[in-house]
């Protein structure tokens, strides 16, 4: 494991952390980005897998913790992020939270609404910071995007189309291969919709500014196998049918079989034009008029398991820290993406329109 953080020395008011789980999301992007960020300081982390954690504090150069509450025992540690596996975020959140720390937590932000809810108390009653990783509206490109419709270019949106398809998430995590802790469905809960559509559900949220209402899905698996040959117990596809609050219809399709390149694109259908984000190699955002006449912006590019760019996500954690603000990914923010997610699963099991229950 090829590992290399920039341990420089830095002059400034730094946020002393902790990190739970060292997987990839660790690896890659958050300690990462808590190491180039001059208010942070990384004190420890803490994995199940005790090697991986010896040898993630090594690169770092901070402390290995022996547990979770080990390592939030520690007075010096103000905030952590939860990197762990899906079934455990409510419960080390709660934890975090009741020891004192501010938590930014990965999505999903827990397997259940209802935990969703009292991680959400729990941080009010505290008076910390619960945020959630959905680092999708804090891409340039997606934050430009909601800049133009606001502005009204492309009319009142009539309807939407998005979509997030990769080869799979053994292609990238830890452990490389189909016995990743993404197919184990007692880890997971959740396949490609908790993984993909997390990110989407909530970027079509944060791009129309409304909330969504009803929901119509089919979730399913259609090809990812487990090392016993057997398809896994999560689902690997999912498309859904949405109704926003405000009437508008939308359709969505995440994948994890999508054997080509990643698709992470967003299409808004407007009355006077077409906004495509990401659906064109060249451009981030291009309108296409009513007129015939063309637009483009060149903002960023999409951040891809193969193209690892700052997420943003660590910076406004800790800005939100030392500033005391709500940050701009709430947990009502993942809550209420968590309960669109729990809609969906339940609308594909009756095979009915679902409200949203938040």
């Amino acid at each position: 494991m090829a590992l290399n953080f920039n341990v420089s020395a830095k002059n400034t008011k730094k946020v002393k952390v902790g990190i739970i789980g060292c997987g990839k999301i660790a690896q890659l992007r958050h300690a990462p980005e808590y190491d180039e960020n001059q208010n942070a300081e990384i004190v420890g982390v803490y994995d199940f897998d005790q090697q991986r954690c010896i040898q993630i504090a090594m690169a770092i150069g901070c402390k290995a913790y022996t547990s979770v509450d080990e390592l939030l025992s520690d007075s010096e540690i103000e905030a952590v992020s939860i990197c762990s596996p899906n079934f455990t975020h409510a419960e080390y959140s709660m934890k975090a939270l009741e020891a004192g720390k501010h938590v930014l937590c990965e999505k999903p932000m827990a397997l259940d609404p209802a935990d969703s809810r009292k991680m959400m108390e729990k941080a009010e009653e505290k008076g910390k910071i619960l945020m959630i990783g959905h680092n999708q509206r804090l891409n340039p490109t997606h934050k430009r995007a909601k800049e133009v419709l606001e502005s009204g270019a492309i009319g009142d949106i009539i309807s939407f189309q998005s979509n997030f398809k990769h080869s799979g998430p053994e292609t990238w995590s830890i452990t490389n291969n189909n016995t990743t802790w993404f197919f184990d469905k007692t880890k997971a809960q959740f396949g490609a919709m908790g993984d993909l559509g997390a990110h989407k559900i909530d970027i079509i949220r944060f791009l129309l500014g409304h909330e969504i209402e009803e929901v119509n899905s089919y979730i399913m698996t259609l090809d990812k196998r487990g090392p016993d040959g057997n398809l896994i117990g999560v689902d690997d596809n999912a498309m859904v049918f949405f109704k926003m609050d405000n009437g508008v219809p939308g359709i969505m399709h995440v994948a994890w079989t999508n054997y080509g390149g990643e698709d992470n694109s967003t299409i808004i259908y407007g009355t006077k034009g077409v906004m495509k984000i990401f659906g064109d190699y060249a451009d981030d955002i291009v309108l296409e008029m009513r007129d015939h006449t063309t637009v483009k912006y060149t903002v960023s590019r999409m951040q891809t398991n193969d193209n690892q760019t700052s997420s943003g996500i660590i910076d406004e954690f800790i800005s939100s820290i030392l500033e005391n603000r709500t940050p701009l990914i709430t947990g009502q923010d993942g809550h209420n993406t968590l309960a669109a997610i729990a809609a969906c699963f339940k609308s594909s099991e009756e095979k009915t329109w679902v409200k949203v229950e938040y």
